[in-house]
C-alpha cells in the first residue's frame, strides 16, 4: 500500500523507449551508449542487455564504480577531475574506461599521474556554453592531443559534444536547427583530424536531438539517457508522447482549499526538484495530474496541474466541476518535469508489476 510520495515506473513503457532509440541507432548505422544517469539502476540497466546494448555513459566516476560490476565499456561524459586520480587509475585497470577532456592542464596531469590505459575524448561545446573546448580554438584542441599522443597510458577516441540547449526548445524545428549546426561542428573537426586520427569517433548525446533527428550522417555514437523516463520538459519540446512518459510519482492528498480550489499533496520540492516548466496556457507549473489506473496511469486530467513546491508540500489547481471528486487520502499520480532529477531524489522506484527497485546515492 502506498503512503508516502512513491515514484512509479512503468517497465513495460520503459522497455519499450528502449527498444525505440537502439532500433533507431541500429537503422541510422550509429553505437549506441545509453546514458545511466536518468535511472542509475543496475536493474534498469540490464534491460537495456535485452536490445544489445553492451556499453554505456555515466555522468561521475562513483557511478562508474557501482555500474562497473555489470558493465565492461564506460564512458564518464564529465570534466575529469583530476583529484579523483586513483577512482581513474582503480577503474581503469577494471574496465574499458573513457574519459572527458578540454584543457591541456588536465591533460598534462593525467599524463603524469596515470597508471593505466584510458580512451579520452575530447569535449566540443556545440553552443550549450557550460563546459567543452572552443571547436575554432585548434591550438588548444592540439595541445591536448599532443599529450594524449606522447602519454603511455592515454588513447585519443574522438570528438563528444552535448547539446544541451535542445532543452531549451519548443519546437521540432529548434531542435533539429541546433542539431545539424552541431552536426555541421562536429564533422568539420572530423574532416580537419581524420588524417591523424582515421578511426577517430564522433559522439553526440541529447535526447531531443536523439528523439527528433532524422540525418546522423558522418557520426558515429549516440548517448541519450532522459529518453528511458521521459518527462513534460521532453514532451513540450516535442520528444515524446505523454503516453511515453515512463514514470509518475503517487503523492496522498493531504487538505482541501474550496475557496482557492486547491488541493495540498504530500510532495514537495524534496521530491520532485524545483525544476518547472513554463507552459503558454497554465504558465509556470511543476507536474500534470494523470488519470489512475491500478499502478499505472492513463492521459491527463485537463486543468489539474502542480502549481507550487515547498519543502515537502505540493499545491494542485483543480477545476472546480472535478473538486468535490478528491478526498483526503487520496492518491494523485503527477507526471514530472523532469524525470532524471525526481529519481534521483526519489532512489527508489515501485514498478507497475509490484516490484520495489532502489538505487544507490552516487556522489
Amino acid at each position: 500500500m502506498i503512503t508516502k510520495p512513491t515514484l512509479l515506473l512503468d517497465s513495460d513503457k520503459c522497455r519499450k523507449n528502449m527498444g525505440r532509440m537502439a532500433a533507431k541507432a541500429a537503422a541510422k548505422g550509429l553505437s549506441f551508449r545509453p546514458h545511466f544517469k536518468t535511472h542509475q539502476s543496475l536493474e534498469i540497466g540490464r534491460w537495456y542487455r535485452e536490445f544489445g546494448v553492451t556499453k554505456i555513459t555515466v555522468s561521475s566516476l562513483s557511478m562508474a564504480g557501482y555500474f562497473s560490476g555489470e558493465w565492461n565499456d564506460i564512458t564518464v561524459a564529465f570534466p575529469v577531475n583530476i583529484l579523483e586520480i586513483e577512482t581513474i587509475n582503480e577503474l581503469a585497470w577494471k574496465i574499458t574506461l573513457n574519459i572527458q577532456l578540454e584543457n591541456f592542464e588536465s591533460a598534462a596531469f593525467l599524463s603524469e599521474n596515470l597508471r593505466a590505459g584510458v580512451g579520452c575524448f575530447i569535449k566540443i561545446d556545440v553552443g550549450t556554453h557550460r563546459t567543452g573546448a572552443d571547436p575554432k580554438d585548434t591550438k588548444n584542441i592540439e595541445a591536448v592531443m599532443d599529450v594524449i599522443d606522447s602519454s603511455d597510458h592515454m588513447r585519443f577516441r574522438g570528438f563528444l559534444a552535448h547539446s544541451g540547449h535542445t532543452y531549451r526548445c519548443t519546437s521540432k524545428n529548434e531542435v533539429i536547427e541546433i542539431h545539424e549546426k552541431t552536426r555541421g561542428i562536429m564533422l568539420e573537426l572530423k574532416q580537419k583530424y581524420k588524417n591523424r586520427y582515421p578511426d577517430l569517433i564522433l559522439s553526440v548525446g541529447d535526447t531531443p536531438s536523439c528523439s527528433l533527428a532524422e540525418n546522423f550522417e558522418g557520426l558515429d555514437e549516440i548517448r541519450p539517457g532522459n529518453f528511458v523516463f521521459y518527462d513534460l520538459t521532453q514532451e513540450n519540446i516535442g520528444s515524446n508522447q505523454i503516453e511515453d512518459i515512463a514514470v509518475a510519482m503517487a503523492c496522498p492528498l493531504v487538505a482541501k482549499h474550496p475557496e482557492r480550489l486547491e488541493l495540498v499533496i504530500y510532495g514537495g520540492g524534496v521530491h520532485f526538484s524545483k525544476d518547472g516548466l513554463k507552459t503558454g496556457s497554465e504558465g509556470l507549473i511543476y507536474g500534470k495530474v494523470a488519470e489512475q489506473h491500478g499502478l499505472k496511469w492513463g492521459s491527463l486530467v485537463p486543468g489539474m496541474v502542480l502549481k507550487g513546491l515547498s519543502q515537502e508540500h505540493g499545491i494542485v489547481k483543480v477545476p472546480c466541476h472535478l473538486f468535490d471528486k478528491y478526498k483526503l487520502g487520496d492518491l494523485l499520480y503527477i507526471l514530472p518535469v523532469h524525470s532524471c532529477l525526481t529519481a534521483d531524489l526519489m532512489k527508489s522506484f515501485y514498478t507497475t508489476n509490484g516490484e520495489l527497485i532502489t538505487i544507490p546515492r552516487l556522489v
